[in-house]
């Protein structure tokens, strides 16, 4: 297949080496001189998914990198997305739709029979586009996985595209990082990159000037900058677990959040990380929940069962009983808000055995969890509050109660969404994306005598156009796009 709209390939020397925000820059930076900038990933492996107009689920950085391109997303900027269910298992995601759970050999077999939708998506993003920019998964020296690859290499070969590598200086050794790659790839892939740089530089970019040239004379590819820190990075969504520090703020309200070790969905809580008035704290597994927390705030998980489990190991359970005999508030948000009820059955073996766990008994209600998935939108009003909300499900499940009888949300097609215990102190939702909409968020924080006059949409994509403008100034910007056009 060879392509006809402009496209350039990023794909990096390993995991967690900017990929995402440098393509989430690039977009912006085309989009704003004018041009119809689209973002795609083949392959994407998070637990961190957004929602499509249309129900499907995609990626996370993917959707910031819409945001980047200022268009709407779809299920075809990302076509396959693993999310991790087991250390050796994922369900997979394609164009959108569930497609199966599989373990990593099974899905090495399926994979190369995914490239065709791959293919498919890639052609209907680029048919309505000037330019798309890919971002490759993990990385093409990674050549133990090279056969029935579609997230780099493969991928890369079957669309005909020209690559630029993306390399991490802060991590250390950058120039091996570099010239081992290259090292590592046969003769045609290594003539597929036509280029690289260098990213998350501290100090003098000119101190890395004979670097620069070692590589080039090592690999014959062409440099095309270096890019500076960019502390704003910390602020924009983290598409990685990996990627969440562990606090933020130094407000007056205290909100602690375990890290379950399937964590899903967690941009929840990127518009609490920017509000001035809050302390935002993740407590990672080992660690006590601090007893100064003010709400205890239960995510989402990719396996409820596995991770109530996982919680009761850290002995958070019992930090939670404190935390409420002394007052404190919980919320539980999708997976978060199931353990809270009284029991999580699984008649169909969906996580696992099948069988019915105790929840943690905070909420009168009960889940069954169930095959089908719930992928929508929902809008309709915060009941407490009576502000209007919007954001999105994506969960398996039914949960019922007494507690239901007081809704956290009333949804605009007739549905009541979650429940508050009779206290008023813990309350549950399935819609995430909540705290992303500055009248519910500042409505909830003003009930804990906290104000809130953070535009959150309006910041993310003031700190997009600054990447933007950071990468203009340091980058070859000619040369990528007159190497996207060959």
């Amino acid at each position: 297949m060879s392509h006809t709209t402009p496209a350039i390939m990023i794909q990096g020397t390993g995991s967690n080496v900017g990929k995402s925000l440098i393509v989430a820059g690039l977009c912006r930076l085309f989009a704003n001189r004018g041009l119809s900038v689209r973002p795609f990933k083949p392959q994407n492996m998070s637990n961190n998914a957004a929602v499509t107009a249309d129900g499907g689920e995609i990626g996370r950085a993917q959707a910031l990198q819409a945001m980047g391109c200022r268009v709407p997303l779809s299920v075809h900027m990302n076509p396959v997305l693993l999310k991790p269910e087991t250390d050796t298992g994922a369900q997979v995601i394609v164009q959108g739709k569930r497609f199966g759970t599989m373990k990593a050999r099974e899905y090495g077999k399926q994979k190369e029979k995914l490239l065709p939708k791959v293919l498919e998506s890639f052609s209907k993003i680029g048919s309505t586009a000037d330019l798309i920019i890919v971002e490759g998964a993990g990385s093409p020296a990674e050549i133990n996985l090279r056969a029935g690859d579609i997230a780099n290499m493969g991928f890369a070969e079957a669309a005909n595209l020209p690559v630029i590598l993306c390399a991490d200086i802060d991590r250390g050794g950058v120039i091996a990082s570099v010239v081992g790659t290259h090292a590592v790839l046969e003769p045609a892939e290594q003539n597929r990159i036509k280029g690289f740089f260098i990213n998350r530089f501290r100090g003098d970019p000119s101190l890395f000037d004979d670097g620069m040239r070692e590589i080039s004379a090592r690999t014959g590819w062409q440099g095309l900058g270096v890019v500076p820190w960019f502390a704003d990075a910390a602020k924009l969504p983290a598409e990685d677990a990996l990627g969440l520090e562990d606090g933020f703020g130094s407000g007056g309200l205290k909100i602690v959040v375990p890290v379950i070790s399937r964590i899903a969905n967690f941009d929840d809580l990127d518009p609490l990380r920017l509000e001035p008035g809050v302390t935002l704290e993740l407590v990672q597994p080992g660690q006590v929940l601090p007893g100064d927390a003010n709400i205890v705030l239960l995510p989402g998980s990719k396996s409820t069962v596995g991770d109530l489990a996982f919680l009761r190991r850290q002995g958070w359970d019992i930090d939670l009983k404190a935390h409420h005999r002394r007052g404190g508030h919980i919320l539980g948000v999708c997976g978060g808000y199931q353990m809270l009820g009284r029991t999580i059955s699984d008649p169909d073996g969906i996580e696992g055995a099948p069988g019915t766990v105790e929840g943690l008994g905070y909420l009168d209600v009960e889940t069954v969890l169930t095959p089908e998935k719930s992928t929508v939108y929902a809008e309709g009003v915060h009941v407490a509050s009576n502000v209007p909300v919007s954001g999105y499900e994506i969960h398996i499940g039914r949960t019922s109660g007494p507690d239901c009888e007081r809704p956290m949300m009333r949804l605009k097609d007739g549905h009541r969404d979650g429940a508050v215990s009779a206290d008023g102190l813990v309350s549950g939702t399935y819609v995430h994306g909540l705290f992303t909409h500055d009248a519910f968020r500042s409505a909830y924080l003003k009930s804990f005598a906290v104000a809130s006059d953070l535009a959150y949409d309006r910041s993310i994509d003031r700190i997009l156009d600054d990447l933007a403008g950071h990468l203009e100034g340091v980058l070859d910007t000619e040369a990528i796009l007159s190497i996207a056009k060959t």
